[in-house]
């Protein structure tokens, strides 16, 4: 039994590409598009190529730049950024006024953020590492609901034994023998 895992440790309660909004597209086309007016003295043809290069490169740019968030039992991943479910707390859905002072006045420098400008809504949630500076990561989200209870879900899973409250121990995984 040795060696065996616990699939349910890879289940993915949460998952979410930040891709751009469409009005995100829609600047990088008439940004495109500018450069056939550029290149019109020249050559239309030449201006329509470098368009159609310019859109590519913007493209391949935000596409390759989208982060992920996802969730499972055992990671959370923002971005670049991972850690532990069981280290973080409190996870809160922050929709309109509550995102913009997230992102302003309560804006605490030393966070960990994963925002994008055109994705309002997002989770603010803390970190519980004592080793940790890191005072809270703050997420952009399309579902800032379904994030918070996916990361309370994966931190109540996660939590090491001797964390847990009485009653509330895990059965050991095969890994664990």
């Amino acid at each position: 039994m040795e060696g065996m895992r616990d699939d349910t440790d890879s289940t993915v309660l949460f998952s979410e590409r930040l891709s751009p909004a469409w009005w995100i597209w829609l600047v990088a086309a008439g940004f495109s598009a500018a450069w056939v007016l550029v290149f019109q003295p020249v050559s239309a043809v030449i201006g329509v190529i470098v368009a159609l290069i310019v859109f590519g490169a913007l493209a391949v740019v935000l596409t390759t730049t989208t982060p992920a968030v996802s969730v499972t039992r055992r990671r959370v991943r923002a971005g670049r950024a991972s850690i532990e479910p069981w280290l973080l707390a409190s996870p809160e859905a922050l929709r309109g006024e509550d995102a913009r002072r997230a992102r302003g006045v309560e804006f605490n420098a030393l966070s960990y953020q994963c925002i994008r400008g055109w994705i309002q809504p997002m989770v603010r949630v803390e970190v519980a590492d004592p080793e940790d500076s890191t005072p809270y990561w703050l997420i952009s989200t399309r579902r800032p609901e379904e994030l918070a209870e996916a990361l309370r879900k994966a931190g109540a899973q996660s939590r090491p034994d001797a964390e847990r409250p009485k009653g509330e121990q895990a059965a050991a995984s095969p890994e664990r023998l």
